[in-house]
């Protein structure tokens, strides 16, 4: 695989390929309509992780208010460039780009990446019994477990 670049310009991120990524492969994610990968992309801070002949090995999105709060979510890597540090080089990209925001936390939730995590700075929260959701199952989606 050659070197690989971080763009956070959606026109440059192929979002049928996130869709088919999200939708069949990523448990998070699985039966997201192709509508609704792209209007999460479009309201969100959007990361692509692109060889130097442009194809998409990696995609990772953030919501935040620009001030005091971030969600990382829908990260994700192609499998044929997993082990090769480019879900690392995109979530340091995100956070590079976050740096200046001043942001008091940013957040995510992994079923199975904790140690990925942890290298960049995550730590588990203080007090997770503080935290709470309220999840719905979007029609045509498979069940949320939070």
């Amino acid at each position: 695989m050659s070197p690989i670049s971080i763009t956070d310009d959606l026109a440059r991120i192929d979002l049928d390929v996130v869709h088919r990524w999200l939708s069949t492969d990523a448990y998070w994610a699985l039966g997201r309509s192709r509508e609704k990968v792209e209007a999460a992309a479009r309201g969100s801070l959007s990361f692509g992780a692109l060889t130097d002949d442009g194809e998409l090995v990696g995609y990772a999105r953030v919501i935040t208010d620009r001030a005091t709060f971030a969600w990382l979510c829908d990260v994700y890597v192609a499998p044929e460039a997993r082990g090769r540090g480019v879900g690392s080089a995109l979530v340091r990209a995100v956070l590079e780009t976050l740096e200046p925001m001043d942001l008091l936390r940013v957040m995510l939730a992994t079923q199975d990446a904790h140690a990925v995590y942890e290298r960049l700075g995550f730590v588990a929260p203080a007090h997770p019994e503080w935290l709470m959701a309220l999840a719905r199952r979007p029609t045509g989606q498979a069940s949320l477990d939070i």
